[in-house]
């Protein structure tokens, strides 16, 4: 028995070795850009797609990737994930041209489409529900770490190797996670199989493909560009197109009467909310370290490392809360904290000490940690095996979407505030066109006209825009308080899983 228990948390350390992979490819690329623009005389279109073509291809690929691993087998398709996922870390490291560094970086999008549903989905066949939130925040522990470190290793990598180097790291990673999924993981499929729901498959990827590309435009045109309405208006479209067909399909890819479930709806809701604010404040903050207090990429890296320790502290309470106190507590908890901590933030100043600003990130670490793993468990528990693939890639396209949201709002926000804030009365149309386009280029144009008033304007303008934003966040950190004690019920006595697949995993 004890064996068998080693066996799953080996299993668990594994995927989150991979897992740990797809979040640091999130934001590492983020600051090898300027390399490749050199090196490869890359243009601003090609840079832009080198983050799109994963953002795109891993969203539009997770809901079928879920329903293959739930039909052939959760194991075959996690291992041709990782196997995707290295070669095309491969290929991307040793492009020679932007579309060859493009077409790897969708390829990697596919392979990260396999890995991190199938990694969540594997839980419920693992673990008994005891063991279940625990399992749910080590996978959300290696699936959040990775985001906000990336610019971290980025930063020291290319301070010492070829900008190849942020793709090669992935390689011993995932060959470590190769080697154990392919000793000690057992093979999980649905009992029921289903034919595949080609028109399903083709109206959910296109829907969050248009969705997501048009929610990336919204960042770069603005929300009154014709191209970007048009894609979100296809993307909604498609996905409208897919819940009519999903209702009266034989074989639907996704059961929709899941969303009957309050804890999977709640869940998947707070998940995203969370996810929301998180990716706001990794867009951000570089910027402020890097604009305002003039670190280099890599310190600015490492200044969020508070944030990181306080979500590492936050999921370590969080398994420990949620098993005392219940669900309910620990997800308005964290919300509580978020709130707090980004009520805190948007009263930052352009004299602010960087203490404060990691006193404050610790508190919203604190609450991500808190406040996600219970979220993912809320949703997860109303999966059954038979369709924990689908329901999992569901969870984290909605995560996606939200995060993407996340970026495009509240930098709409950020720059609506720094631009309304900004003095460039008396200034040549050139330079007053560049400083309002973001901070970075702002800082650029007032250290060649030699201004401090210059310098001033920029960066007080962009903390005015940055507490917009933090405000906004706290607002919909409130919303998820508020949400949390309407939807989730008070701590009831639970009882124990019997479902016979796992208890003949288990024996």
């Amino acid at each position: 028995m004890n064996n068998q228990a080693n066996r799953r948390w080996w299993i668990m350390g594994s995927l989150a070795i991979g897992i740990l992979a797809v979040g640091l490819d999130m934001t590492i690329l983020n600051l090898a850009l300027p390399f490749l623009a050199l090196d490869m005389h890359a243009s601003n279109t090609e840079l832009q797609w080198f983050a799109d073509a994963y953002n795109l291809v891993f969203a539009a690929a997770l809901l079928p990737a879920g329903m293959l691993g739930d039909r052939f087998g959760r194991k075959k398709m996690l291992l041709v994930g990782l196997v995707v996922f290295g070669a095309s870390s491969l290929a991307c490291a040793y492009a020679g041209s932007p579309w060859e560094l493009i077409v790897g970086r969708a390829f990697l999008g596919l392979g990260a489409a396999f890995l991190v549903p199938l990694s969540m989905s594997i839980i419920p066949v693992l673990f008994a529900e005891h063991e279940r939130s625990k399992a749910i925040a080590v996978w959300m522990m290696a699936n959040a770490i990775g985001i906000p470190l990336g610019p971290v290793l980025g930063g020291w990598l290319l301070d010492h190797y070829a900008w190849g180097s942020v793709f090669l790291i992935n390689i011993p990673l995932i060959v470590i996670a190769l080697a154990a999924v392919t000793l000690f993981m057992t093979e999980s499929s649905s009992r029921e199989k289903q034919s595949i729901d080609g028109v399903g498959i083709l109206t959910s990827s296109l829907g969050l493909t248009g969705i997501t590309f048009g929610v990336i435009e919204v960042g770069e045109r603005g929300w009154g560009d014709g191209l970007t309405l048009i894609t979100l208006i296809g993307g909604l479209a498609f996905t409208i197109g897919f819940i009519l067909w999903e209702r009266r399909s034989k074989h639907p890819l996704i059961d929709l009467s899941i969303f009957r479930s309050k804890r999977f709806t709640g869940g998947m809701l707070f998940a995203t909310l969370i996810s929301f604010a998180m990716f706001g404040i990794l867009f951000i903050m570089p910027q402020y370290f890097q604009g305002i207090e003039g670190v280099e990429a890599l310190s600015a890296g490492l200044r969020i490392l508070p944030l990181i320790g306080g979500l590492l502290v936050g999921s370590r309470v969080s398994d420990g809360l949620h098993a005392r106190a219940g669900t309910r507590i620990t997800i308005t908890a964290g919300f509580c904290l978020l709130a707090i901590g980004f009520i805190l933030g948007a009263n930052t100043s352009i004299d602010s000490e960087y203490g404060y600003a990691a006193i404050w990130m610790t508190i919203v670490g604190l609450g991500i940690g808190l406040a996600l793993p219970a979220s993912m468990d809320e949703a997860m528990s109303a999966l059954s095996m038979e369709r924990s693939g689908v329901g999992s890639a569901l969870l984290m396209a909605l995560r996606q979407v939200g995060g993407t949201l996340g970026v495009a709002i509240l930098g709409t926000v950020l720059n609506t505030g720094y631009r309304e804030h900004m003095n460039v009365s008396g200034l040549p149309s050139a330079d007053a066109e560049m400083i309002q386009r973001n901070l970075s280029a702002g800082v650029t144009v007032a250290r060649q006209l030699s201004s401090n008033e210059l310098m001033a304007s920029v960066k007080s303008s962009f903390v005015h825009g940055m507490g917009a934003t933090f405000w906004t966040c706290g607002a919909v950190s409130a919303a998820g308080i508020i949400l949390t004690l309407m939807i989730v019920q008070k701590r009831m006595k639970q009882k124990a899983r019997t479902d016979m697949q796992q208890a003949a995993f288990r024996e």
